[in-house]
Parts: structure tokens; C-alpha cells; sequence
């Protein structure tokens, strides 16, 4: 592997300038994670390690959904490589969450689900997610609660309840992920959903809605006429 790479500050000018002026549509997939990689190791080219890691992961979005150790592991890279991918993704889901921050969320429903998508559709394992919301539906607080195997993570209606109080919301969305890509409800999700609404309702605490999201797409019990 060399270090050099002599057309490197050519290339990657031209790289630069179509995003300039194209914006994040004028790259490839390999194309941006390629631009990254050149942050954490300059004097390299990353083109082949970017087409590499696509493929080893099945896409950008699992790439950038990874945890850092499972990059590290499986792409054979340094942790700052690993690190370079990661806060690309949680730039882009601080600004997917920005689109409905200060808002009425159930008002800014689609902005809701991108950020749930981009942020939940291509994990392997499961991932429990509370929206706790004020009077006026907008965020107060937006806590994963738990993650769990690959079909599985623990959900206390307690906790669930507990952590309403302790931001004084008056209502909640659900979510969680199913790492198989179908986002239909289990009859556990279904029963979980039910008890926790159950739990909240003396309280003053309204459930929204429960949101199941999958590969590209995402079930709503809410509209499903479920909740």
C-alpha cells in the first residue's frame, strides 16, 4: 500500500468542485465516502477502500449505521477512518432532527420519519426510541431507551412512564426498529404498545402514535388504526 498517491490534490479538487456546485447530488455513494476517507488519511487514495467499504456493509446507509468498532472489525480500517464516517452520520441526523426541532411535531410528520429512517433503517440489531413532546406536541426530549439483539431489546412500561414524568411531557411517540427490514408489528409490539398507553393515560400522557421502521419503509399503528 502506497502512501503517495501523486494525483491526489487533483482529483480530489475536482471532487470539491462538483460538490460545490452540484451539491451532495453531483457524488456517487463512493464518491462521498471516498471524500471523507481523505480527511482521515490525505496522503492515500481512497477511492478503492471507499468502493470497499460499500460493499462490505451492502450500502452507504449500513456503512454510515455501523457502530465505529464493527467499521474498524470489518473494514480493516483505523479508528480514525471509523470516526471521519461517524460524524458524517450524526451530522446528518442532527440536521434531519433540526427540520422538526421547535416545530408541532405531528405537524412536521414527514421530517419525523426521514430522521427516524436515516437513523434506525439499516441497524442489525433493535433499537427502542421515546419522542417525549409538551402541550403544544412540540420535542422536549428525543432518548433512545434501549438496544437490544438482533430481535430484540428490553422495554419497561415503568421506565417508559418514568422518563415522561422526569421531562414533564404530556405525550409520546414510540419507535423502534426491526433489524429483519419488515416493519409489521408483532403481537408483542402490539400488547407493549397497549400497556404503555394503558400506564400513561392517568396520567395525563397521551400516546401518538407507535412507529415501526424497517429497510425504506415504516409502519404507523397510529394510522393503522391500532392505537
Amino acid at each position: 500500500m502506497a502512501d503517495d498517491y501523486p494525483d491526489a490534490s487533483g482529483h480530489r479538487a475536482r471532487l470539491r468542485k462538483r460538490l460545490f456546485e452540484g451539491g451532495g447530488d453531483a457524488l456517487l455513494d463512493h464518491e462521498l465516502v471516498e471524500y471523507l476517507l481523505a480527511l482521515a488519511i490525505p496522503r492515500r487514495d481512497t477511492k478503492p477502500l471507499a468502493r470497499k467499504l460499500i460493499q462490505d456493509f451492502g450500502g452507504l446507509g449500513p456503512l454510515l449505521s455501523a457502530d465505529g468498532e464493527t467499521i474498524v472489525r470489518v473494514g480493516g480500517v483505523t479508528e480514525n477512518v471509523a470516526a471521519a464516517l461517524k460524524i458524517a452520520q450524526a451530522s446528518a441526523l442532527r440536521l434531519l432532527e433540526s427540520r422538526f426541532t421547535g416545530n408541532p411535531v405531528l405537524g412536521s410528520w414527514q421530517a419525523v420519519i426521514d430522521y427516524l429512517r436515516a437513523d434506525m433503517a439499516y441497524l442489525s440489531v433493535e433499537r427502542v426510541r421515546v419522542l417525549y413532546l409538551n402541550a403544544r406536541n412540540m420535542l422536549i426530549r428525543n432518548e433512545p431507551l434501549s438496544e437490544g439483539s438482533v430481535d430484540e431489546a428490553a422495554v419497561y412500561v415503568r421506565e417508559v412512564i418514568r422518563r415522561a414524568l422526569d421531562h414533564g411531557a404530556t405525550a409520546m411517540i414510540l419507535v423502534h426498529n426491526h433489524p429483519s427490514g419488515d416493519p409489521q408489528p408483532s403481537q408483542a409490539d402490539i400488547r407493549l404498545t397497549r400497556e404503555i398507553i394503558e400506564a400513561a393515560r392517568p396520567l395525563g400522557i397521551q400516546v401518538h402514535d407507535h412507529v415501526i421502521v424497517g429497510a425504506g419503509k415504516h409502519y404507523s399503528m397510529r394510522e393503522k388504526g391500532l392505537i
